[in-house]
């Protein structure tokens, strides 16, 4: 899976790094210039061929700007869950509206032109403030290759601690205390500057007891993008969502819920999904549902994902799919996401499933969805496993 994949993720953290101290000022990214005077020369033809080599050419002059962006833009697409060619193509439908749509209004409406702010200091601003912005995403793509690789190194509070210096450092920028290359003197200081000045700084503070080992609150606004709340420097009572007690493999689980005579909550999920993450976050997190989970069913969380641990020897074999090819099945990740598809017809996560310790599917399967839902398709598991006692 490309979302999940190691050296991509690494691969598209040095890329938005490399952007990032681009748009500081520290280089620029450009074509070489003898492109665009060949464009803009081909755009004298006139006709559509024109506007062709006019937008082109205005591609190439700008690309030291939207180069950062679009590469951004490629990276968050490939790097995320879900269908990466709509993402993709959603990105650049926006980014080509967003880019022509200010010249076909001035060509409707020239007097607008007028109303322009001058170039100037601001612009370079906008620039810097892109950077730090890249700079903090970039970590997401480090810590999913930590997660998944298992190396311990971005655990949940150093994650949010460097987005505590990242954001400080912005802080400090719009209130001029810090500058970079191609900044210009700062005479003063504009009510849009301040105010979002005092915003980053609204925003670190809210940040700070994210690294606190009982914190506050628990960032429920960024769900998805810091390291799951268990996976952090803090000794927790237990390696699951929420403190929860769960299950890692599935024979073990199912054998804990015939015991114990309870349902049992199939979680599908993953080191890096950003949904799954949401959902226990947002939606287990609710009292009620938090309540059902703990006391009336078995957990059995199994991460697709999972590519570095290898299975014991002994537990791994080949699996010939229905078209013929052989699946060598080394790792957990390779287990489980095989498991999924195989017996559930699907590969996304998360998705859930209720069932008995004698495999009897007590619902129907549920995905990312919202608190009032999910809980009342908890009840219903519950409601139909007492049934079938």
């Amino acid at each position: 899976m490309i979302s999940t994949n190691i050296w991509l993720n690494i691969f598209f953290f040095v890329i938005l790094v490399f952007f990032s101290l681009s748009f500081f000022g520290f280089y620029e990214i450009t074509l070489p210039s003898s492109w665009g005077t060949k464009m803009d020369a081909a755009s004298d033809i006139g006709g559509f061929i024109g506007i062709f080599f006019m937008a082109l050419t205005l591609a190439i002059v700008s690309f030291s700007c939207t180069g950062p962006i679009l590469g951004s833009l490629l990276a968050g697409s490939l790097g995320t869950a879900g269908d990466p060619a709509f993402q993709l193509s959603a990105g650049m439908t926006g980014f080509g509206l967003a880019l022509a749509l200010p010249f076909a209004l001035f060509a409707l409406f020239p007097n607008l032109l007028n109303t322009l702010p001058k170039s100037g200091g601001w612009l370079n601003t906008t620039k810097v403030v892109l950077g730090f912005l890249e700079l903090a995403f970039a970590f997401k793509f480090l810590s999913n290759s930590d997660l998944v690789g298992h190396w311990d190194l971005l655990k949940r509070e150093v994650f949010i601690g460097l987005w505590i210096v990242i954001f400080t450092g912005l802080a400090l920028y719009l209130f001029g205390k810090i500058k970079f290359p191609h900044d210009s003197p700062l005479k003063k200081r504009s009510f849009l500057r301040i105010s979002f000045g005092i915003f980053v700084v609204a925003f670190v503070v809210y940040l700070i007891p994210g690294t606190f080992k009982t914190p506050t609150w628990n960032l429920n606004a960024l769900s998805g993008f810091p390291p799951p709340q268990f996976y952090s420097i803090y000794e927790r009572a237990t390696d699951c969502p929420l403190g929860l007690n769960c299950y890692k493999d599935f024979d073990e689980g199912v054998q804990a819920a015939s015991e114990a005579n309870k349902p049992i909550l199939l979680d599908f999920t993953g080191w890096a999904c950003v949904n799954c993450r949401k959902m226990e976050e947002n939606v287990w997190s609710d009292p009620s549902i938090y309540a059902l989970l703990k006391n009336d069913y078995v957990l059995i969380s199994l991460y697709v994902d999972d590519h570095e641990k290898v299975l014991p020897e002994a537990a791994q074999f080949d699996f010939l799919k229905a078209n013929g090819t052989i699946k060598k099945i080394r790792t957990y990740g390779d287990k489980w996401s095989t498991f999924q598809s195989v017996n559930f017809k699907n590969a996304s996560q998360p998705y859930y499933i209720l069932m008995n310790a004698s495999l009897d599917i007590l619902n129907t399967p549920q995905q990312y969805t919202d608190i009032t839902t999910y809980k009342n398709w908890l009840e219903k598991g519950i409601e139909n496993f007492k049934n079938n006692n």
